[in-house]
């Protein structure tokens, strides 16, 4: 059975979707540190917000470029 979406743009929006959430995770992990007064843990869950949003950003540019 065929299927009308390619595997690699599956794999790219699901990519993106993956990356959006562990952005969103992490910020949330961020918080609760933060709440709890624990700056090396904020600042590492930051940090890796940050490199989820950066995966979705990318991922959001090969999608738009080949829509």
């Amino acid at each position: 059975m065929s299927s009308p979406v390619k595997d690699k743009d599956f794999d790219l929006v699901s990519t993106l979707y993956h990356a959006l959430q562990g952005a969103e995770q992490s910020q949330q992990y961020r918080k609760d540190a933060e709440s709890n007064g624990d700056q090396a843990c904020q600042e590492f869950f930051s940090k890796i917000a940050g490199h989820y949003e950066e995966m979705a950003n990318e991922a959001k540019s090969i999608i738009k470029d080949r829509l």
